[in-house]
């Protein structure tokens, strides 16, 4: 039964490919604003959600998301998951540096290759309830290998165990590499628990699996905008079609996802060039991936 529900609900994504590992370098246009494809896998003996969203550089949002009903411990041998390797760009003007979705905890590094317009991404941990991570335009200023953690008042109230300094290696959660941005005690960062990205865990600093954030400091230039917005719903054009990706947005606060969509549909003018059928769908299920709601 759960391979039937994913096989429906993929009827209106990209065509589902092969699985492959990512190379997570995306070329991108004007008119080519979705990145990636959404992909499938059969759950190999023993493995879980978590463990297959690491392997394909996916947050466990993302991967429980996509494959509602799925035991995200427990999937089952043989069961066939949805991976969802492909992205609505954010809507962001222009598109330079780093740019975080907070809704969908996914970090987004625009450069240029020549004449050629790429983006990098990878997934992320941000803050939790009471901690959340900040949205607005901030730079880089400071790149730090093997961080110290110096632990902030707030933690150390709740855990008093704690010492004021935890230097570099395993027990540090900054793990090997920091980014420091111009807001306070924020950090882009590794970390000593990989679980934990896709998830609602920190203090308001950026979380990344402890082998993606060797990868982005070593091309992020100190000085470098991070601008970090809050949208759940992302509208994008590919291939002449309209896309739609919708995220939860789980933040203590009403949010109306369909009047919503509308507005980012208008502000396009793209709201006559989509089947309200498959709008409705798509808000409904919010599934975080894009789905194609042309007529």
């Amino acid at each position: 039964m759960k391979i039937v529900v994913i096989i429906l609900a993929a009827t209106f994504l990209f065509p589902l490919t092969v699985l492959s590992l990512p190379a997570n370098y995306y070329s991108y246009g004007k008119d080519h604003m979705v990145i990636g494809s959404v992909e499938t896998y059969s759950v190999k003996e023993n493995e879980s959600l978590i463990e297959i969203a690491r392997r394909f550089d996916l947050g466990y949002n993302e991967i429980t998301d996509a494959n509602p009903g799925i035991d995200p411990f427990v999937p089952g041998k043989d069961t066939s998951i949805i991976v969802p390797m492909s992205w609505v760009l954010p809507d962001v003007e222009p598109r330079k540096g780093i740019v975080i979705n907070i809704p969908e905890m996914r970090l987004y590094y625009f450069l240029n290759q020549g004449k050629e317009m790429v983006v990098k991404t990878f997934p992320i941990g941000i803050g939790d309830e009471g901690f959340d991570t900040p949205e607005g335009t901030f730079k880089v200023i400071q790149k730090i290998v093997s961080p110290v953690w110096h632990v902030p008042a707030s933690i150390r109230k709740e855990r008093p165990e704690l010492p004021k300094e935890v230097p570099p290696g395993p027990e540090n959660p900054l793990g090997s590499h920091a980014l420091r941005l111009s807001l306070g005690d924020v950090l882009i960062h590794g970390t000593n628990r990989p679980f934990a990205v896709g998830r609602r865990v920190t203090h308001g600093c950026i979380r990344m699996y402890p082998e993606d954030i060797p990868m982005l400091y070593s091309i992020v230039p100190r000085g470098l905008s991070v601008t970090i917005v809050r949208q759940p719903v992302k509208v994008g054009m590919s291939d002449a079609k309209v896309y739609i990706e919708v995220h939860r947005n789980d933040f203590g606060k009403e949010f109306n996802y369909l009047n919503e969509a509308v507005r980012i549909l208008t502000k396009k003018g793209l709201i006559n060039e989509v089947s309200t059928e498959k709008l409705y769908r798509a808000v409904e299920e919010k599934q975080g991936l894009p789905v194609e709601i042309s007529p």
